[in-house]
């Protein structure tokens, strides 16, 4: 599956990674933290994190791993399952707790739990179940900005009831290897939380402030020449929310 992403990316764009993750860090539980652009940009994350030699797992909206194809592809990549607000959260939570202390994958999260809505497409403010995952595991949290693959394909509607919804999401992705977008990933140093407390109040909330405050730092270099709006234009994309990171 990483081999198909990779080829799949250099055929929608050119994708450029700086950074990396310290070596002492491979090999052991660790969470990646990245800002959320697009439709497209899990593909981008997979094929940067293959570049620098790792291969990551993902923490899935429970949607996605029920669909016919693609769900039991992605459960069989170890994929992990999240249904927000069911019955099951906790024990989903506990569970991943759990699978944080044990694996040797990289386990890659969304803060913001969505494609960012801000009319610059800066990081929203996004939500704590990262922290509180790794203050509870005590895992090191490294930060990913990225920037471009929002350029690929539109972000088209929330949900998909017919073929009209579909085709935006062809048409740009389509003609996404003719404009040939430069996809841009930085990982960024590990994010320090030894001064935050799993069972102390508040500290949650102040660990995901520093987190997303990292992305934001790391994003700023990689669209120096957008600091106010994507030049590309989505015409589908909702611009109704407000960054409170952008700097």
């Amino acid at each position: 599956m990483l081999a198909f992403d990779h080829n799949l990316v250099r055929l929608a764009g050119r994708l450029r990674v700086t950074g990396s993750v310290p070596r002492e860090l491979r090999g052991r539980p660790m969470l990646i933290a990245a800002n959320h652009i697009g439709n497209f940009d899990p593909f981008v994350l997979m094929a940067a994190c293959r570049s620098i030699g790792l291969a990551p797992r993902f923490m899935l909206a429970g949607g996605l791993l029920d669909t016919p194809v693609l769900g039991p592809a992605l459960k069989a990549s170890g994929h992990l399952r999240v249904d927000r607000g069911s019955a099951s959260a906790v024990q989903q939570f506990t569970t991943a707790v759990e699978e944080l202390r044990s694996t040797r994958a990289p386990i890659i999260v969304y803060p913001e739990g969505q494609i960012s809505r801000d009319p610059g497409l800066w990081p929203e403010r996004g939500k704590t179940g990262l922290a509180r995952l790794a203050l509870g595991s005590g895992v090191p949290v490294v930060p990913i900005s990225q920037w471009g693959a929002h350029e690929a394909v539109y972000w088209g509607t929330k949900t998909v009831s017919g073929l009209g919804d579909v085709v935006p999401l062809a048409r740009s992705g389509l003609t996404s290897p003719l404009r040939r977008p430069t996809f841009r990933v930085h990982f960024g140093e590990p994010v320090e939380l030894d001064e935050f407390d799993a069972g102390t109040p508040g500290h949650a909330v102040r660990a995901h402030a520093k987190i997303m405050r990292t992305i934001t730092e790391g994003l700023v270099p990689l669209r120096r020449d957008e600091p106010d709006v994507p030049r590309f234009h989505d015409p589908t994309r909702p611009t109704d929310a407000v960054s409170p990171w952008r700097p």
